[in-house]
């Protein structure tokens, strides 16, 4: 049975709408819908590649596993990864455009257009219903004009329309009714209600609250969610970064393994760690230019969308030496993708990928290897062994999306073999270790996913550092289908069911 599209738009930033999206995924396919996430457009520096090597925003691909379908570009057609102040890589159907600036990237408009609705005319033919996500706020004026995933994209879907709007920041009635006033005529018509989200207490105390919206905008609100400071669903932004870095501020005394990761002003991919965030036996922690770095089992750096960028912020902080004492001092460093780059002797940019063309930066020089900015990106979805330590012989399957190629010019040793590429079979290696086992770096997104990795290599960390760390059983996998169905269990439960499906329906 074919149903009507659902959009979801926000009030503004950070409301909820992704994680809205993915718990009314999860919800449609238990009914047995074959339902699936989309959004036009993207910005995010969090992204994953699919099975066919593709790159994507990784809010949709939570959103595919929610519906319990495999993530596909189609669900995410353009992607922007902000690259500097002005500019950003743009990424169409899961390949790299180019670095535009706004204004070029507006002229691309109509061409742009064309793109998203192809790929929205395959999901609708492939699933029963749609459930798009829009993008920041739906309602501002003076982005109206170059919209590709708001308003515009509901009119071309001919999807219902709901808002979302964040009670727990204040100013509900605001983000409701004023954004209910500044909606064209032909908008308020495609609106169909609101959702109050993140509500703390009783949702019976504003009754009079919803009575008010509904009066002021003859919309209904077909429910209001409660905050669940505890739901563990994945979050790509920078405001959810943030919140995270003020939930975990300092590190207590209670034997966990100390993480920190360290905050780079291009930080990509920071879901590569949600779950050590999990594990029991570790207090991890994002760390800014001034935190403490002594006290910690294992410093991260993270990937980075602009590795001279951030070499040259490590530098100007005085993290770059700071790091290098730690270092030098017994301490542990692993470095993923943009963070291997750092850790290695010299980074050269010949074509420009990253600044001016014949650019290069002079690494931490921390393992020995010597890293080329490439023109053509590697995207590739990998399964690969671990060579060393307690960790070797374990199987994990990972994702890579790098614009350099690195090659090794010192002792040490490299950290897995690559046993399958794009699905493929191969035949090499990925990342290195020094060789005292104390620094790492490896290219491979998303590696402590899989449980048996992840845990060995914590009980070597926990065993080199002398801590008695305790790791329970736990699978990450589990948990987060745990996640998805709390969480549509909630929806269940706070959300007018019938009015939805009559939305659908229409």
């Amino acid at each position: 049975m074919k149903y009507r599209p659902l959009m979801i738009l926000g009030s503004g930033s950070d409301v909820g709408k992704s994680v809205v999206v993915a718990g009314l995924c999860r919800l449609f396919a238990q009914e047995g819908v074959r339902v699936a996430p989309f959004k036009a457009q993207n910005m995010a520096l969090n992204s994953f590649i699919t099975p066919e090597g593709g790159e994507m925003g990784r809010a949709q691909v939570v959103q595919a596993r929610a519906a319990g379908i495999s993530p596909h570009v189609d669900m995410n057609p353009i992607l922007l990864k902000p690259s500097s102040e002005v500019g950003s890589q743009v990424i169409v159907h899961g390949r790299v455009l180019g670095n535009l600036s706004a204004r070029d990237f507006y002229r691309l408009k109509p061409r742009l257009v064309r793109q998203v609705m192809a790929s929205f005319r395959r999901l609708a033919e492939k699933y029963e219903l749609i459930i798009l996500e829009g993008a920041g706020s739906a309602v501002e004026l003076n982005l109206k004009a170059h919209d590709l995933v708001n308003f515009s994209m509901a009119r071309r879907a001919d999807a219902q329309v709901l808002l979302v709007a964040d009670i727990e920041r204040g100013g509900v009635f605001a983000a409701t009714i004023g954004a209910f006033l500044l909606l064209t005529p032909a908008e308020r018509r495609r609106l169909k209600g609101f959702i109050i989200n993140k509500f703390r207490g009783d949702p019976a105390l504003f009754d009079q609250g919803v009575t008010i919206i509904e009066r002021r905008t003859r919309r209904p609100v077909l429910g209001v969610l409660p905050y669940l400071p505890d739901l563990a669903l994945p979050e790509e932004d920078s405001v959810a970064l943030r919140r995270k870095q003020r939930n975990a501020a300092t590190w207590s005394e209670d034997g966990r393994l100390r993480v920190g990761v360290v905050r780079l002003p291009h930080i990509s991919n920071y879901t590569d760690f949600d779950p050590l965030e999990r594990e029991p036996g570790v207090a991890l922690r994002y760390l800014e230019a001034g935190d403490e770095l002594e006290a910690a089992d294992l410093v991260i750096l993270p990937g980075s969308k602009n590795t001279l960028a951030d070499l040259a912020y490590l530098k100007e902080t005085g993290l770059f030496q700071r790091l290098r004492d730690f270092a030098g001092q017994g301490g542990y460093l692993l470095g993923v993708c943009g963070g291997y780059q750092m850790l290695g002797l010299t980074v050269h940019d010949p074509l420009g990928v990253e600044g001016p063309p014949g650019g290069e930066a002079a690494g931490l020089g921390l393992l020995p290897v010597i890293t080329t900015m490439a023109a053509v990106k590697t995207t590739t979805q990998v399964r690969a062994q671990a060579l060393t330590g307690e960790a070797r012989g374990e199987i994990l399957e990972a994702y890579e999306i790098h614009m350099g190629v690195t090659r090794t010019v010192g002792p040490g040793e490299p950290l897995f073999r690559l046993l399958t590429v794009n699905g493929r079979p191969a035949d090499g290696t990925d990342g290195w270790r020094s060789a005292d086992g104390r620094v790492a770096g490896t290219y491979l997104h998303g590696l402590f996913d899989r449980d048996g990795f992840r845990r060995a290599f914590l009980r070597e960390l926990a065993r080199r550092r002398g801590r008695q760390a305790l790791f329970a059983p736990h699978s990450f996998e589990h948990f987060q289908e745990d996640q998805f169905n709390r969480w549509a269990a909630v929806l269940r439960q706070h959300l007018d069911l019938a009015a939805l499906w009559d939305l659908i329906r229409k």
